[in-house]
């Protein structure tokens, strides 16, 4: 399902799920390596996210949920973690909705 501008908008209307997205771009640059899960290719673990937001887990968990329900990451489990990655299709589909309403 195609994401809505709304809801896109709504999801990118905050500093600290902006600045997670920025960080996800290079997650070898902003986070250290990881026991499960490669950090491109699966993602970054959430508890790496919640520790350099400097924010609450559940303040974090809200702000992952946000941005995977608007898209802009997908959630994989690998044993009990969940590792969240950026969607560039999603992405790069949003920024063409953008660019189409202007």
């Amino acid at each position: 399902m195609a994401m809505s501008l709304e809801d896109g908008l709504r999801a990118l209307g905050n500093e600290k799920r902006l600045q997670i997205l920025d960080w996800l771009k290079d997650p070898t640059a902003h986070f250290p390596p990881q026991i499960a899960g490669d950090l491109v290719k699966d993602g970054v673990c959430g508890l790496f996210i919640t520790e350099k937001s400097k924010i609450s887990q559940p303040t974090a968990s809200e702000h992952l949920r946000v941005l995977v329900d608007a898209g802009f990451l997908t959630a994989t489990k690998i044993k009990q973690w969940i590792f969240y990655r950026r969607d560039e299709k999603a992405i790069a589909a949003f920024k063409a909705l953008v660019k189409s309403q202007v």
